[in-house]
């Protein structure tokens, strides 16, 4: 079995937790909405995930919506006492599947609400604000608003810590004005090399950075130059492009996603794989290509 401490550990909150972990949003249906294709497939991937020595498990109750929080509290509840699930709010599903925005203070409240339900927990552990000024990436404007919202429940005694997702840096540095950031969450890997600056800046202030999309999401990475450094150290692109983001800095915490058990395994197994410099300057060039 893959030993993923080799991965080592960061703080996230008040836990150390493995910096190699699982986003379950894959586990709802086609474009993270509906249930399932396989419902016990999806619960064997939770499973497998534990049994290999995950703590760190994303979800949101708006994907599926409420498909993978069902799951995760199905397949590990009772929880083990190191697992740290790590939601997000400030995004809702219209009826056909689209993403929309929901940071009133009601909804807000209603989606905390919703995944302790959900989780089955009566404290969320940590909580991502997700933005959602603009649904395709960061956009500027002030969330001292929605962020209020939230630090109000965590004073409730319903949150323990606040993330931040898809944000610009203006909007992480007005975060840690009004309130304290236990992580941020955007999208970053390969050739998505936007938050470089960021990523420094939050180390140098030990707050974890945790990409999502590592792997290119729905559109998985391409570049000739991946698949030759892979092909040379006998591994898979995918292992590879994890690989390069534990070594890209010591706050990074990965959340790769799968509904698959064989592609989980694949995925764990990215703790293992050494870079050497050589490499690491090839991959690092795939960024400054795009």
């Amino acid at each position: 079995m893959t030993n993923i401490d080799k991965a080592g550990t960061f703080q996230l909150g008040s836990r150390q937790v493995k910096r190699l972990g699982y986003g379950a949003m894959q586990l709802a249906g086609p474009g993270v909405f509906g249930p399932p294709r396989d419902r016990d497939a999806a619960l064997a991937v939770l499973r497998a995930a534990a049994a290999a020595g995950v703590d760190h498990i994303d979800t949101s109750d708006f994907y599926g919506p409420h498909i993978t929080n069902q799951l995760i509290r199905e397949a590990l509840s009772p929880y083990p006492a190191n697992l740290t699930l790590v939601t997000k709010i400030g995004a809702r599903r219209d009826d056909k599947g689209a993403w929309l925005p929901a940071y009133s203070a009601e909804a807000l409240t209603q989606a905390v609400h919703d995944n302790l339900r959900n989780l089955g927990l009566d404290v969320l552990e940590a909580v991502n604000l997700r933005i959602m000024f603009d649904v395709h990436g960061p956009a500027e404007g002030s969330i001292e608003a929605p962020l209020a919202t939230l630090a109000g429940l965590q004073r409730q005694g319903l949150v323990r810590h606040i993330g931040l997702s898809n944000v610009t840096p203006e909007q992480v540095a007005e975060g840690r004005r009004l309130c304290e950031i236990a992580c941020v969450q955007n999208q970053y890997n390969l050739a998505h090399r936007g938050d470089d600056m960021l990523i420094d800046a939050l180390a140098r202030d030990g707050i974890p950075y945790v990409p999502f999309f590592p792997l290119g999401g729905f559109s998985p990475l391409q570049s000739s130059t991946l698949s030759a450094v892979a092909e040379r150290l006998g591994a898979t692109p995918m292992q590879v492009a994890l690989a390069w983001l534990l070594r890209r800095s010591p706050n990074i915490l990965l959340i790769p996603g799968t509904s698959s058990v064989a592609h989980l395994r694949e995925n764990l197994a990215a703790a293992e794989l050494a870079l050497p410099a050589d490499a690491m300057a090839e991959l690092d060039g795939i960024g400054t290509a795009a």
